[in-house]
């Protein structure tokens, strides 16, 4: 018998069978980098999400209070009231949205900062008029009833930017906000709503 006859086919299927662990541990591989590369990026994916969310809460909230707060120095003017309480809450309000505004800039994308900047010229346009009405000093279409009309759009209006923030999140529901007064009428402040820490 020959030996060296007999061995060729040993060699040669301990070669295929080698050749094709080979191959089969470098396909297990390439798929173990392919999932932790995947899972990588699902999970930076996520984090963007949950920085863009707290982003959003951010500014939400820091917008509502700053239409609260103008809100209530429209109701101080109305009513004759001491306005000063009024005036602080407004300064306080103002320079926390002016702050967390200034981040969402950074953040925020294309379609969403443009709702966003929205709100924010028609807040500070409001801004103007309340304080020129508070120090007596008014300028032609200033007056409380023009107030009253932009107290009440700025509502809906924000309504319009939480629409166009919960969309870009997918949020259930959510759809791409239509223009400025298709939705419901006024909301109200949220009196106990608390002081934004920003997320963005």
């Amino acid at each position: 018998m020959d030996v060296n006859g007999a061995g060729a086919p040993v060699v040669a299927a301990v070669g295929v069978v080698g050749t094709l662990l080979s191959a089969l541990l470098t396909q297990r591989a390439a798929e173990r980098s392919r999932r932790r590369e995947q899972e990588r990026a699902e999970r930076a994916r996520a984090r963007e999400t949950e920085e863009r969310r707290a982003c959003y809460v951010a500014l939400n909230t820091a917008t509502r209070q700053y239409l609260a707060a103008l809100t209530d120095q429209f109701h101080a003017l109305s009513r004759t009231e001491d306005p000063r309480v009024a005036r602080q809450r407004l300064t306080e309000a103002r320079d926390l949205h002016r702050d967390v505004y200034a981040e969402a800039q950074m953040r925020l994308p294309d379609p969403v900062l443009a709702l966003a900047g929205e709100v924010t010229h028609a807040l500070g346009t409001l801004y103007g008029r309340l304080r020129r009405l508070d120090e007596g000093s008014p300028r032609p279409g200033d007056s409380l009833d023009t107030v009253r009309g932009e107290v009440d759009a700025l509502w809906e209006r924000l309504r319009d930017l939480r629409r166009g923030m919960r969309a870009d999140l997918g949020a259930s529901g959510a759809a791409r906000p239509g223009p400025p007064g298709t939705g419901s009428g006024p909301s109200r402040a949220d009196p106990g709503a608390s002081r934004a820490s920003s997320g963005c």
